[in-house]
């Protein structure tokens, strides 16, 4: 079968400060080509709808699958299903990816019949077996992890082995569009999948019932080789959790003489337990890392359940800074801050050295504060989910509050972009301009564009064409398991509960 895997466009958060490689779906299409497909894949994070339309007219693909990870591209990719059914009325149409997995019912109804079904769980382990099944006209319902209108299988199986699907890099096309920060161009790598925490605002770990599974360090090694771009993105929820793991790959990245420059997430607590990790790494390349330290008070951290005192925070801050690594760190703005709030965030930000950035508290579905928080939802516009837009009453009005929210977020514009940080950058600047890289220089002026006051409550004014659909009830309390999309213990892949293995398991709170 020909098969075309589509990457959505990208979100306000993305046009200013990164642009990543779409690594799962490139995950999907190799495994889609390995069960002897012929594949193809568009990112329209870099192409545009127009081009999205020539490849159904031109190709005409017998499948056409849309990768959902984001909430705010599901009206995108409902519009999108549409126009392909409406061009290729006999083709297989299907999405997937880690939001779907929460809303897959609802983007049915959405799409109306445009969509044939929604895939829970990993891609990599479904989307060949869908496509064998609709080859053989078999009823897409009872294979795992499958959503259609008429039914659902069972529950999705998680992924073997993780080295058995290595992404397809050579389908996707202007890789030099992709970039974090000065990691211009930038490629991403996965070291490890899944989270072992249960922070109330995050949807990782029950889209993955709080497993962790590791990449080998041979397979590691091999994409790392495989990899032209000099800067990389290790795409861990949380990168290093086992010192071994990361020693391991240190070794094959020394042993295969590899160089580059990365960028990674990790927590603040991982960072002082496993030091000499993040040392090594550093040597090897490693140059920038972010911390989502989320808060700068106690109850703040007690709020989003971060199992970090605001000591160990501020001690991890100190420790990169002594590494001479590069730290990028978020705080989650609550809809209930007042100006004095603000003022006191925007203190704080100031005398820091690291890149500070904020993102506004919003309830995603599958995390706990979606069951919650979200029937005080101020709006219904999928759009508007991406931590950049207040979708919860605020206790300012709406325009004072992102008065106060941009006014913070231009702190990270004067120290850090324009101007400034070119002078400051001026020859790494230099370098990407010399090799033709222009996403980096560009991103130093789109500040003032994106975030501006007018802007965003224009975006609430948009209509919304598909209301995302509220919880059934509002709980008080939840039990963590209902909220699981894989289940570790329902699935033969070698994956065992990180939970129990690093003692998190049964502390209450929600705790799986």
């Amino acid at each position: 079968m020909r098969v075309l895997l589509v990457h959505p466009s990208g979100l306000m958060y993305t046009e200013v400060y990164l642009r990543l490689e779409p690594l799962g779906l490139e995950r999907v299409a190799e495994a889609c080509r390995r069960a002897g497909h012929e594949v193809r894949l568009i990112d329209l994070q870099v192409f545009r709808h127009r081009h999205y339309r020539n490849v159904l007219c031109t190709w005409r693909p017998d499948a056409v699958g849309f990768s959902l990870n984001y909430l705010a591209n599901i009206p995108e990719v409902v519009d999108l299903a549409r126009l392909t059914r409406e061009l290729l009325p006999d083709a297989l149409v299907f999405a997937g990816g880690h939001s779907a997995s929460f809303t897959a019912r609802q983007i049915l109804d959405h799409a109306q019949g445009a969509i044939d079904c929604v895939v829970k769980g990993e891609g990599e382990e479904a989307a060949p077996r869908i496509l064998s099944a609709w080859a053989d006209r078999q009823d897409l319902a009872t294979l795992p992890g499958v959503v259609t209108v008429a039914g659902e299988g069972p529950p999705p199986r998680m992924v073997e082995a993780l080295d058995d699907t290595p992404p397809a890099r050579d389908l996707l096309e202007r890789r030099h569009k992709y970039f974090i920060g000065v990691l211009d161009p930038c490629a991403s790598v996965e070291f490890s999948r899944g989270c072992p925490w249960n922070c109330t605002f995050c949807s990782a770990w029950t889209f993955y019932g709080r497993s962790y599974r590791k990449v080998s360090p041979g397979a590691v090694g091999e994409d790392l080789a495989r990899v032209r771009e000099p800067g990389v993105f290790i795409v861990d929820d949380v990168a290093f959790v086992h010192a071994e793991h990361g020693h391991a790959i240190a070794d094959e990245v020394e042993k295969r003489a590899i160089r580059k420059q990365y960028y990674l997430e990790t927590r603040c607590d991982v960072l002082l337990k496993n030091k000499e990790v993040f040392a090594r790494w550093k040597k090897l390349g490693l140059s920038y890392m972010f911390l989502g330290i989320e808060a700068i008070d106690e109850e703040g951290l007690r709020r989003h359940r971060k199992r970090v005192s605001l000591g160990k925070s501020f001690e991890a801050l100190e420790y990169a800074r002594s590494l001479g690594i590069n730290v990028a760190v978020n705080i989650i703005a609550d809809p209930g801050w007042d100006e004095a709030r603000f003022e006191a965030v925007r203190e704080w930000m100031m005398a820091v050295p690291e890149i500070v950035h904020l993102t506004v508290n919003t309830p995603y579905p599958g995390t706990e504060t979606w069951t919650t928080d979200a029937r005080g939802l101020t709006t219904r516009n999928y759009k508007l989910f991406d931590v950049q837009h207040a979708v919860l009453p605020t206790a300012l009005p709406l325009e004072k509050f992102y008065d106060e929210l941009v006014k913070t977020q231009r702190i990270l514009a004067k120290k850090h972009m324009g101007w400034k940080a070119l002078w400051s950058c001026a020859s790494i600047a230099a370098g990407h301009l010399a090799r033709g890289q222009t996403n980096f220089v560009k991103t130093l002026w789109k500040f003032n564009s994106q975030y501006n006051v007018q802007k965003l409550l224009a975006d609430h004014r948009a209509e919304t064409r598909y209301p995302i659909a509220l919880p059934g009830r509002k709980a008080e309390k939840v039990d963590a398991r209902e909220l699981y999309v894989l289940r570790p213990e329902l699935t033969g892949a070698a994956a065992s509960t990180a939970a129990d293995r690093l003692g998190l398991a049964n502390k209450g709170e929600g705790g799986g």
